[in-house]
């Protein structure tokens, strides 16, 4: 069972920034795809940015520009930089690991993490 854990969420005022950090506990986490996700008050869970093994990052569009995924495989974490925060950012942000197989045969491994709130308002 692999652990991740969120940090950095809180209370930030509009046009601000914060650094969501994820640490998982395994050691094979460069193999993982890891994502970000985020949950807003009655709307369903949504992938914000994802970053796979090779470093390559995908963000959606209503985050582009504004926030970036990264990994420090070394330290077994993954960031989300986010810069000039609306308020539409209000949410639950949540940390997403996924691999497949190690194995031919094998089953694949999907993680989350207990989610941090991030709070945009005056």
């Amino acid at each position: 069972q692999v652990q991740l854990v969120e940090s950095g969420g809180g209370l930030v005022q509009p046009g601000g920034s914060l650094r969501l950090s994820c640490a998982a506990s395994t050691i094979l986490f460069s193999v993982y795809t890891m994502g970000w996700y985020r949950q807003a008050p009655g709307k369903q869970r949504e992938l914000i940015a994802s970053i796979d093994k090779d470093g390559r990052a995908v963000h959606i569009d209503s985050v582009k520009g504004r926030f970036t995924i990264s990994r420090d495989n070394a330290k077994r974490t993954v960031y989300l930089q986010m810069n000039t925060l609306k308020p539409d950012d209000t949410a639950v942000y949540y940390c997403n690991a996924v691999r497949p197989p190690l194995v031919p045969g094998g089953r694949g491994a999907e993680y989350w993490g207990q989610g941090t709130q991030v709070t945009v308002s005056s």
